[in-house]
């Protein structure tokens, strides 16, 4: 659909990526990654006809339609949540008319995306800028565009909604062009990806993980193909050198000088591009219990999130907090630094607890009226200006940049001074609200790496699967005012989630008498009368009938097992329960050994949780079967 030809792009002398030929097709699903400030956006605005090549040529198929989402702030008028989403661009002035026959596929579109019935008819400009951004998503998807162009379009999704826009894009009937840091997403979704490094552009086939082994070999063949060149281009500026003096040898030595003139150069593996550098300074220890809440009330206005909410934080763990959007995950983190006050319950605070608090909106922690420099001094300890640099350094903030407002400030630069910040005053219990938005993929390798390293206790949210694979080794779902703790790391959730809907499904069609989704029995005309059976007849209707009996005696015992394997789960999940509820204790901790004790017997407990639901996925799973074949 779309052909560049020999593009180059530069801006006041800087050259982003020069000699560019690429041709995205109806069927592509490509990622363009690259560090911030590469050019990913500017080649996006060059495809869109925004800006103009500075050299080069761009052309495109006629009548293909494009679908763009910007990164941040998209346009929106006086249109409600629908209209807005059942609307398309007119002109530059404004979005067109409401297009009723579309209303069905956007209310489905929305509520994929998380908007309730009740937002429909609320006018779209009350809303957030995040969700102003979904309800534009949901315009391009209902308008099904030849070419989705999305630029961090995960930015201000949560974890399901996500997973959610993941599978739609699956079975998307257009193109795709993606700018993203979410390699999961690109994993899940791309077949090819553009790299833009050191102003070229690199087209590898594969999702991301693929281009990584790609590159990778790539550029141990580019540095073998690179030495050769340079020891043989050694070789022959040695002979030259030593033989060009003398009269027998000079034109030989010429002879060795216009090789190496003549020489096609290999360029050198380009070093990869600067990201953060860093490591979180180790706090001092708090207490094993870090911080109960007892009881807890909340509500904004009518809309209760909480009531009698009940948890307990230990020592140590990195917890993520995973659920739906609105169900209560920002809230319980603000809760949890003391942000907001719940109108009844207790909030303990646990011995030598030092709270820092990342909030998903860096305006919130940094004062957009400041220069860099004066943001990072505003801290309670007394820091010199020399370690200061050096730090602000470390997140890719040089020179005149720390004279910079916070204000003119990008996403990712406020996400790395809010870090900075917490670093000048480090916390050893850290709740962190999405802290890999707006990053590029070498800054959230660099705060995995420091995460990884720091001895405190970490409680985030997050929508990047990779991020919270990494670092998660406890899962807390919060759903209408619920924490369901999960005793593992994010894929210990999905298996164990999984599992316990599917057996709920399964155990409910057993108490019915049929297993789940059996077909209902249709009456059929009475048969015509038939002969007398023959003796064979008969024989093999007395096998039929023994081999139904031995079915379904199979399937009696298949079931007695898969209910016993039930029992077993059930009450390991009671003894699980019982051993939070003294966890959370605080008598507990005054008995030696006993806390420690117990924390054993959770991770016991959660190793046979995980053996038993196998052995029940195999259970069920010979239990469908059989039922099938006895249905047969």
């Amino acid at each position: 659909m779309f052909t560049l030809t020999e593009v180059s792009k530069s801006y006041g002398g800087r050259t982003l990526f020069e000699d560019v030929t690429l041709t995205i097709n109806r069927t592509d699903r490509l990622g363009l990654v690259g560090p911030n400030g590469a050019g990913k956006s500017t080649l996006f605005k060059l495809i869109l006809g925004q800006e103009e090549p500075t050299t080069g040529l761009i052309t495109s198929q006629r009548g293909a339609t494009v679908g763009f989402l910007p990164q941040e702030s998209a346009p929106v008028g006086e249109q409600t949540v629908l209209e807005l989403a059942t609307s398309h661009l007119e002109d530059e002035d404004g979005y067109g008319s409401f297009d009723g026959t579309l209303v069905a596929k956007a209310k489905r579109i929305l509520k994929g995306l998380s908007f309730r019935d009740t937002d429909y008819d609320r006018p779209a400009r009350e809303l957030s800028g995040g969700w102003v951004m979904r309800a534009h998503l949901a315009r391009l998807l209902v308008q099904e565009p030849d070419l989705l162009m999305l630029d961090e379009p995960t930015n201000h999704l949560d974890l399901e909604t996500l997973l959610w826009f993941q599978e739609y894009l699956v079975s998307y009937p257009g193109g795709i062009v993606l700018i993203s840091h979410d390699r999961e997403f690109l994993n899940h979704l791309v077949t090819g990806i553009l790299e833009i490094r050191g102003s070229a552009l690199f087209d590898y086939t594969g999702n991301f993980d693929s281009f990584l082994e790609q590159r990778a070999a790539r550029e141990q063949q580019q540095l073998a193909a690179f030495k050769n060149q340079q020891r043989e281009i050694a070789r022959l500026q040695e002979f030259a050198d030593r033989f060009r003096a003398k009269a027998s040898k000079a034109s030989q030595a010429q002879a060795k000088l216009k090789q190496i003139a003549r020489m096609d150069r290999i360029d050198a593996p380009q070093a990869a591009a600067a990201t953060v550098d860093f490591s979180f300074p180790q706090p001092d220890q708090s207490g094993q219990r870090v911080m109960t809440l007892r009881g807890l009330d909340f509500a904004y206005g009518s809309h209760v999130v909480y009531r009698g909410l009940e948890f307990q934080v230990e020592r140590g763990e990195r917890t993520v907090l995973v659920g739906p959007n609105g169900a209560g995950k920002s809230t319980l983190l603000k809760l949890l630094a003391g942000v907001l006050t719940p109108q009844a319950g207790e909030r303990d605070v646990g011995l030598k607890v030092k709270i820092g608090y990342f909030s998903q909106y860096r305006s919130e922690m940094l004062d957009s009226s400041r220069t860099v420099m004066e943001e990072v001094f505003d801290t309670p300890r007394l820091v010199r200006e020399t370690d200061v640099r050096a730090l602000l350094g470390c997140f890719l903030f040089r020179e005149d940049d720390v004279k910079k407002k916070v204000g003119v400030l990008s996403g990712g630069e406020k996400s790395r001074l809010a870090l900075v910040k917490l670093l000048l005053d480090p916390p050893n219990f850290l709740l962190m609200d999405e802290p890999t938005t707006h990053l590029d993929m070498g800054s959230i390798d660099a705060v995995i790496a420091a995460l990884s390293e720091f001895t405190g206790t970490l409680i985030f949210i997050s929508h990047d699967v990779y991020f919270i694979r990494a670092l998660a080794t406890k899962v807390v779902h919060v759903n209408a005012g619920r924490l369901t703790p999960y005793a593992g790391g994010y894929d210990y959730y999905l298996e164990k989630s999984k599992a316990v809907n599917a057996r709920a499904a399964l155990t409910s069609g057993l108490q019915n008498g049929r297993p789940p989704e059996a077909p209902k029995a249709v009456a059929s005309a009475p048969a015509p009368a038939k002969a007398a059976p023959s003796k064979a007849d008969t024989r093999s209707q007395r096998e039929r009938k023994e081999q139904n009996a031995e079915a379904r005696r199979q399937v009696s015992a298949q079931r007695k097992l898969v209910s016993g394997i039930e029992a077993d789960i059930a009450r390991l999940e009671e003894r699980q329960a019982a051993l939070t509820q003294e966890l959370q204790r605080p008598e507990t901790y005054t008995e030696p050994g006993r806390a420690v004790a117990l924390n054993t017997e959770m991770r016991q407990i959660a190793a046979e949780i995980g053996a038993k639901t196998t052995a029940w996925e195999s259970a069920a799973g010979r239990l469908e079967y059989l039922e099938r074949e006895a249905a047969d």
